[in-house]
């Protein structure tokens, strides 16, 4: 198993943070990563995501919602062809450093046959699309 991890902190409260991430329909103004997401938010629901790496390339994939914490946690589970093969456990996560102030943690652990293929593309293309994601949140949150 392998793991991404991102946090950033952002100087908004949590209310405001949630409700940003969880606007799918306006991640086009503002998501460079995550550019789309259709679906209910929702325990067990398959949402279709489509995510945007730094070489401009789109990836499509359906996930299933996993964690619904309002306020604090969201996470998705998605595969490759089927289970095993290539999963990525997606979590976006807000953590109150003190009031008025949360840290922002975005990861991904991912498991199965090919991730150590994937691996490096993975730790770069993908990690600076959560850091990228991150920014925009925190100036979108902030505003």
């Amino acid at each position: 198993m392998k793991e991404l991890y991102t946090e950033i902190q952002i100087n908004a409260p949590a209310s405001k943070i949630w409700s940003v991430l969880m606007d799918f329909d306006l991640y086009p103004e503002w998501n460079p990563f995550v550019i789309s997401v259709i679906g209910r938010a929702h325990l067990r629901e398959r949402l279709k995501v489509t995510i945007q790496t730094g070489e401009a390339k789109t990836m499509r994939f359906t996930p299933r919602v996993t964690i619904f914490k309002k306020e604090k946690e969201f996470a998705w589970l998605g595969q490759l062809l089927m289970a095993g093969l290539f999963d990525g456990h997606h979590r976006f996560e807000i953590k109150e450093i003190e009031h008025g102030q949360h840290l922002f943690i975005q990861k991904e652990q991912f498991s199965g046959l090919l991730v150590p293929l994937f691996w490096k593309k993975l730790d770069v293309g993908t990690r600076a699309g959560f850091v990228m994601m991150n920014e925009a949140l925190k100036k979108r949150a902030e505003q």
